[in-house]
Protein backbone atom coordinates (compact mmCIF):
# COMPACT_ATOMS: atom_id res chain seq x y z
CA UNK A 1 0.00 0.00 0.00
CA UNK A 2 1.49 3.39 -1.13
CA UNK A 3 0.36 6.10 1.35
CA UNK A 4 1.56 9.87 1.02
CA UNK A 5 1.28 12.82 3.30
CA UNK A 6 1.51 16.21 2.31
CA UNK A 7 4.32 17.76 4.57
CA UNK A 8 5.96 21.39 5.50
CA UNK A 9 8.71 21.55 7.89
CA UNK A 10 8.24 18.00 9.35
CA UNK A 11 4.35 18.22 9.86
CA UNK A 12 1.40 17.37 8.07
CA UNK A 13 1.11 20.26 6.01
CA UNK A 14 -2.23 22.58 7.47
CA UNK A 15 -4.12 22.51 3.87
CA UNK A 16 -3.48 19.86 1.49
CA UNK A 17 -4.74 22.40 -1.35
CA UNK A 18 -1.84 24.26 -1.44
CA UNK A 19 1.08 21.89 -0.28
CA UNK A 20 4.35 21.79 -2.63
CA UNK A 21 5.78 18.59 -0.96
CA UNK A 22 4.58 14.78 -0.67
CA UNK A 23 5.70 12.16 1.46
CA UNK A 24 5.34 8.66 -0.31
CA UNK A 25 5.91 5.74 1.86
CA UNK A 26 5.35 1.91 0.44
CA UNK A 27 4.08 -0.25 3.22
CA UNK A 28 3.49 -3.77 3.50
CA UNK A 29 2.48 -6.28 6.26
CA UNK A 30 2.53 -2.70 8.48
CA UNK A 31 6.54 -2.40 7.67
CA UNK A 32 7.87 0.56 5.83
CA UNK A 33 9.51 -1.05 2.34
CA UNK A 34 10.33 2.75 0.60
CA UNK A 35 10.00 6.02 0.53
CA UNK A 36 10.73 9.12 -1.19
CA UNK A 37 9.69 13.10 -1.12
CA UNK A 38 8.50 14.70 -4.25
CA UNK A 39 7.63 18.05 -5.33
CA UNK A 40 4.19 18.63 -6.16
CA UNK A 41 4.39 20.95 -9.30
CA UNK A 42 0.97 20.75 -10.18
CA UNK A 43 -1.27 24.13 -9.73
CA UNK A 44 -3.98 23.15 -11.24
CA UNK A 45 -6.24 20.65 -9.16
CA UNK A 46 -7.05 17.85 -11.99
CA UNK A 47 -3.83 17.78 -13.20
CA UNK A 48 -2.03 17.31 -9.63
CA UNK A 49 -4.85 14.31 -8.88
CA UNK A 50 -3.35 12.76 -12.02
CA UNK A 51 0.18 12.89 -10.42
CA UNK A 52 -0.68 11.41 -7.28
CA UNK A 53 -2.49 9.27 -8.93
CA UNK A 54 -0.14 8.59 -11.27
CA UNK A 55 1.89 7.36 -8.19
CA UNK A 56 -0.03 4.49 -7.33
CA UNK A 57 -1.53 6.12 -4.50
CA UNK A 58 -3.72 4.26 -2.43
CA UNK A 59 -4.28 6.54 0.64
CA UNK A 60 -3.88 9.93 1.19
CA UNK A 61 -3.00 11.65 4.89
CA UNK A 62 -3.69 15.03 5.23
CA UNK A 63 -4.90 18.00 7.50
CA UNK A 64 -7.81 20.46 6.00
CA UNK A 65 -8.62 19.68 2.32
CA UNK A 66 -11.48 21.28 -0.03
CA UNK A 67 -14.68 19.10 -0.50
CA UNK A 68 -14.02 19.05 -4.31
CA UNK A 69 -10.36 17.85 -4.75
CA UNK A 70 -11.49 15.71 -2.11
CA UNK A 71 -13.95 14.04 -4.19
CA UNK A 72 -11.89 13.96 -6.80
CA UNK A 73 -9.15 11.81 -5.32
CA UNK A 74 -11.49 9.59 -4.03
CA UNK A 75 -13.82 9.25 -7.53
CA UNK A 76 -9.39 8.38 -8.79
CA UNK A 77 -9.78 5.57 -5.92
CA UNK A 78 -7.71 7.40 -3.61
CA UNK A 79 -8.76 6.90 -0.03
CA UNK A 80 -8.32 10.19 2.06
CA UNK A 81 -7.95 10.59 5.85
CA UNK A 82 -8.31 14.40 6.50
CA UNK A 83 -8.01 16.72 9.84
CA UNK A 84 -5.02 14.95 10.44
CA UNK A 85 -1.88 17.11 12.01
CA UNK A 86 1.34 16.21 13.60
CA UNK A 87 4.72 15.43 13.56
CA UNK A 88 4.88 13.33 9.95
CA UNK A 89 7.30 10.61 11.12
CA UNK A 90 4.52 9.83 14.75
CA UNK A 91 1.67 10.71 12.43
CA UNK A 92 3.03 7.70 9.77
CA UNK A 93 3.93 5.43 12.54
CA UNK A 94 0.33 5.92 14.43
CA UNK A 95 -1.41 4.82 11.02
CA UNK A 96 0.80 1.75 10.47
CA UNK A 97 -0.03 0.69 14.01
CA UNK A 98 -3.89 1.97 13.76
CA UNK A 99 -3.50 4.34 16.26
CA UNK A 100 -4.17 7.39 14.07
CA UNK A 101 -7.30 8.04 15.65
CA UNK A 102 -6.05 9.32 19.06
CA UNK A 103 -7.26 12.74 19.64
CA UNK A 104 -3.57 14.25 19.79
CA UNK A 105 -3.15 13.35 15.67
CA UNK A 106 -6.84 15.14 15.39
CA UNK A 107 -6.82 18.89 13.96
CA UNK A 108 -7.97 21.82 16.36
CA UNK A 109 -11.50 22.18 16.26
CA UNK A 110 -11.86 18.41 14.30
CA UNK A 111 -14.73 16.42 16.60
CA UNK A 112 -15.06 12.48 15.93
CA UNK A 113 -18.37 13.08 14.20
CA UNK A 114 -17.09 14.89 11.32
CA UNK A 115 -16.62 12.44 8.44
CA UNK A 116 -12.76 11.64 7.86
CA UNK A 117 -12.34 8.80 6.17
CA UNK A 118 -13.15 9.17 2.82
CA UNK A 119 -12.58 6.40 -0.77
CA UNK A 120 -12.11 2.51 -0.29
CA UNK A 121 -10.78 1.05 2.99
CA UNK A 122 -7.39 -0.24 2.49
CA UNK A 123 -6.24 -0.38 5.73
Amino acid sequence: MKVAIPTWNGKVSPVFDVATHLLVVDIKGGEEISRSELFINEAEVHFRVKQIASLGVDVIICGAISWWLEELLVSNGIQVISQICGDVEKVLEAFKSRQLMEHKFLMPGCCARRRRFRGPQRF
